[in-house]
């Protein structure tokens, strides 16, 4: 006998694409609002009733069999195609609804998303925005996120980018009293001589390296220092305290500089750079809710 689709089946198939995708049952569990037990029993019972293993579990990671696979590449835009029914019948009611989900670098969440925050929410007050603030970077896909907010140098060719804002450029800074003790370096190179706050990306191994441009291109600068950060508002917290040199952006040094807490350093070797994109994957029809929210960006004058 053909297997069917009925009643709480459909749940065990959406509780199948949670954890395919998210390549475990802890994450896919609260997607879903329930316990990765009870997930677990979800999967178990359906793959009982298909009587074909879907996924294989070890006590690290989860991922499919090719039985999955196939399973998962049929029922992704089938279980999509329901969604957008469903959110198209709550639109035809004149109400948007659901949950969008963000993953968005610190300074871009602070400068970007929260100013208007308040706003969106009283005009969608059914639509949740799940807020995942990380400087690392994710797979959106893989991660369950709908958008991601990130700098253009690690945007994934393959996704939709649209820019949020205008140029940013980053800056060696400091505070009067460390300039008064330590001097300036003359040339980026000099860098090299002064007491630097290095900052790393979310999940990488290595600091970043400081950039700077001149006539023939841009150019790196591996520092040296006391600190190492993988937090940017920490980054800044140990500048103001005069710990050493910190590479900011105008947005986070800004309201520093403006009062003279912080002073900037070898300007003319600071180029503009394109700053935060907002990314998603391509898809046949976009969410109602993840429509309401790009567009509240753009009505915020974030989206250029």
């Amino acid at each position: 006998m053909t297997p069917t689709v009925q009643g709480a089946e459909y749940a065990q198939l959406v509780a199948f694409v949670a954890v395919a995708e998210q390549a475990g049952f802890s994450r896919a569990a609260e997607k879903l609002g329930v316990t990765p037990s009870a997930l677990s029993q979800t999967i178990r019972a359906l793959e009982d009733r298909l009587g074909v293993q879907l996924l294989n579990r070890t006590t690290r990671s989860v991922a499919t069999t090719p039985a999955g696979a196939a399973l998962l590449e049929r029922l992704r835009p089938a279980i999509a195609e329901i969604g957008d029914a469903v959110s198209g019948a709550a639109r035809a009611g004149g109400r948007i609804a659901g949950t969008v989900r963000v993953h968005a670098a610190q300074v871009a969440a602070e400068r970007r998303i929260l100013p208007m925050l308040a706003a969106f929410h009283a005009a969608h007050p059914d639509v949740v925005i799940d807020l995942t603030v990380d400087d690392a970077v994710v797979d959106p896909v893989a991660g369950g996120f709908d958008l991601a907010i990130r700098p253009g140098e690690v945007v994934e060719k393959d996704m939709i980018a649209v820019r949020l804002g205008g140029d940013h450029r980053q800056m060696p800074v400091a505070t009067p009293d460390f300039v008064a003790r330590h001097g300036r370096p003359e040339t980026p190179e000099a860098l090299i001589g002064f007491d630097c706050i290095r900052w790393r990306w979310s999940g990488r191994s290595l600091p970043y390296d400081w950039e700077f441009h001149r006539a023939d291109g841009w150019f790196a600068v591996s520092v040296e220092g006391p600190l190492i950060l993988d937090d940017r508002r920490l980054m800044l917290d140990a500048c103001l305290a005069g710990i050493g040199i910190a590479f900011l952006t105008d947005e986070e040094a800004g309201p520093y500089l403006a009062d003279g807490r912080l002073v900037t350093m070898l300007e003319p070797w600071c180029a503009p750079y394109p700053g935060f994109f907002l990314c998603y994957p391509r898809q046949r029809r976009m969410p109602p809710a993840m429509r309401a929210f790009i567009d509240a960006l753009r009505a915020a004058g974030t989206i250029i």
